[in-house]
């Protein structure tokens, strides 16, 4: 869905799956620094929401996702996995319920597929699953904002801000007087910065929560039986995981910054050298100079100097091998 914050002077969109927002506003820097110090805002509206009602929408979520939610009090906010029989990464839910609706934003153009799975496993539930992207638009207010939310909007408040469901006929309005907007640029570029997993770009198709440090955040290692929860015990209890996200400082002398997919080398073996993993997620920080996320295999040593593609890149530890 095309934003309607497109509009706005400077606007330049965003491309790939993020299309339908703004990728920066004409001042990627001014835009980090704007959130980093809690003011503005950032339009996710491209963002899928999808909402669960009914008596038993706690209960029966509990049965699905790797989180624990039989028992989440109104207004908490949570995050949850859904992975196939295999323990691989399907869908990832940023959730809060309101005492009457379970209310979960998605990736973009996830949720489908999503819905399907939910509503295949309704059996005799007393749930409803709904799409209410078209509804809802989610706005995201940063850390430390003190700006007010109108009454009535739901709102889900995490330690790196607070994430709002906003009927989507209101984002104008909203962002006319909650300013200055900031791009998804800036926003992945902190997201980055506090190591901070996103589906499709920190997965591929054999991912496993361990890797990535999703267990702690979005997998409850006490709860009940869920598909592919077996993975997840074998792994806590008798394994390790093939591979582990690390964060890069890139060479800021570089043009450009390596793309997703690019393959990380041991320095000393040159960019013609064994692939150990690869980028996920590069972005340019107004403090840090050009960092990334990356996959690499578990025995990489943790001070190994790498190349990212022909980029030097020196690794901090995000996930212990």
């Amino acid at each position: 869905m095309k934003s309607p914050l497109l509009s706005l002077p400077g606007a330049v969109p965003a491309e790939g799956v993020d299309e339908g927002v703004a990728a920066h506003y004409g001042d990627l820097f001014r835009e980090q620094r704007a959130l980093a110090d809690g003011t503005g805002c950032v339009d996710l509206s491209h963002r899928g929401v999808v909402t669960v009602t009914g008596a038993d929408r706690l209960s029966w979520l509990h049965l699905l996702l790797t989180q624990h939610v039989s028992e989440l009090p109104a207004g908490q906010a949570t995050e949850a996995l859904i992975l196939s029989a295999n323990g691989h990464i399907e869908h990832a839910l940023y959730l809060v319920d309101d005492g009457e609706t379970m209310w979960a934003h998605v990736e973009p153009g996830t949720q489908d597929a999503l819905i399907a799975y939910l509503e295949s496993m309704k059996f005799f539930y007393r749930v409803e699953v709904a799409d209410r992207t078209e509804e809802f638009a989610v706005v995201h207010l940063p850390a430390g904002s003190i700006a007010e939310v109108p009454d009535g909007v739901v709102v889900r408040e995490t330690p790196h801000g607070r994430d709002l469901f906003l009927p989507r006929a209101e984002l104008p309005a909203f962002a006319a007087s909650h300013g200055p907007v900031a791009g998804l640029l800036a926003y992945e570029a902190l997201r980055v910065e506090h190591h901070r997993p996103r589906l499709s770009f920190e997965t591929d198709h054999r991912t496993i929560p361990h890797e990535l440090g999703w267990i702690g955040t979005a997998v409850h290692l006490q709860k009940g039986c869920y598909r592919g929860q077996e993975t997840v015990a074998r792994v806590q209890n008798l394994g390790k995981p093939p591979r582990r996200l690390v964060f890069l400082h890139l060479d800021g002398s570089e043009v450009h910054l390596p793309a997703h997919g690019t393959p990380l080398h041991l320095a000393a073996d040159g960019p013609e050298g064994r692939k150990l993993g690869f980028i996920t997620t590069s972005v340019r920080h107004h403090e840090l100079g050009p960092i990334a996320l990356a996959l690499v295999k578990r025995n990489v040593p943790v001070d190994a100097e790498l190349l990212a593609g022909t980029t030097a890149a020196a690794q901090e530890t995000v996930v212990e091998p």
